[in-house]
């Protein structure tokens, strides 16, 4: 266990310091609270212990900042203990509504002190647990179960996020949405198992294509998305023209590099993919006619033959 050890004493931080690792628990030291949410925010303890009354900043006031570090949701909740020579009623109410869990004196029996602690490492593994759950199901609601992409849901939320941002900055915006070519055929002449494969092997092709493209700087924050059934998705904020053409070309040629044989698949006899794509120069307006440009420049790709991307 983690424990954050906030005293301007060094004579108490010592001792307690100490014994702590004498018990085999990480101490990380703060002589005050700004140095404590400084630490707090750099190391994510599983405790903190905590004096009330230091310079700078008390130990009420970095507690009320943790709490509100916390509630950003990038740090998990921390058990925050005070130590203190005078556990009064004032002082216990200030500690409460400080965000405060507990109190305990700084001189304290060596047993009692070891109780404690388990007690808290227990609590520590707990919130480790939950928080690993919470994670899982965080994944589970964003993702499509047979793909692994990002699903419909999350993706509309990334685009009104992201969206308003490129409207507000006056910056451009790509989108793509693609469609397995003759998927239904291929389905009726593979089975449903086999369809299943093929759409993972192509959500994977357009999942790898989108992050190489994302890694090398190509794009920023561009995300790949199933859509529904064998139809998908990719958001492309911030993307240049080019970017955005090259994409799209390149998500076609991995699909078709997977070669995946379709004998339904009128020409081409391997899987392919009709890619339409609407470019805004500046995002401006409501986005759903980007997606209904893009739609009707996906039936022009199908029209014109498929395996092709059809871009404004």
């Amino acid at each position: 266990m983690k424990i954050l050890l906030v005293d301007d004493s060094r004579a108490v931080a010592a001792v307690m310091g100490a014994r702590l690792s004498g018990a085999g628990y990480e101490v990380i030291l703060a002589e005050n609270g700004k140095v404590a949410v400084e630490q707090f925010r750099a190391s994510a303890p599983d405790l903190v212990l905590m004096d009330i009354e230091m310079p700078v900043m008390n130990g009420f006031q970095a507690a009320q900042a943790i709490r509100e570090l916390e509630a950003t949701g990038e740090w998990a909740w921390t058990p925050i203990i005070f130590l203190t020579a005078s556990d009064t009623p004032e002082n216990l109410v200030t500690a409460i509504e400080a965000g405060g869990d507990d109190f305990i004196a700084k001189i304290l029996p060596e047993a009692v002190l070891e109780a404690k602690m388990k007690a808290m490492a227990r609590i520590a593994r707990l919130r480790d647990q939950l928080s690993a759950a919470n994670r899982k199901l965080t994944e589970q609601a964003s993702q499509d179960g047979l793909t692994g992409l990002c699903n419909r849901r999350y993706m509309d939320l990334r685009l009104d996020s992201q969206w308003a941002g490129c409207c507000d900055a006056r910056e451009p915006f790509g989108l793509l949405m693609l469609d397995v070519d003759h998927f239904k055929k291929y389905n009726d002449h593979y089975g449903h198992q086999a369809g299943d494969d093929c759409l993972k092997a192509v959500a994977r092709a357009i999942s790898e294509t989108v992050e190489a493209a994302n890694v090398r700087g190509d794009v920023h924050g561009a995300l790949a998305a199933r859509y529904g059934g064998e139809e998908f998705a990719v958001l492309m904020p911030r993307c240049t023209r080019d970017t955005f053409r090259a994409l799209a070309d390149a998500i076609c040629t991995a699909i078709r590099t997977l070669a995946i044989p379709h004998e339904r698949n009128a020409e081409w006899g391997i899987v392919t993919a009709s890619v339409g794509g609407a470019y805004a120069a500046q995002a401006e307006g409501r986005v759903a006619l980007r997606f209904r440009e893009a739609d009707a420049n996906l039936y022009r790709a199908k029209d014109l033959g498929r395996n092709r991307a059809v871009l404004d």
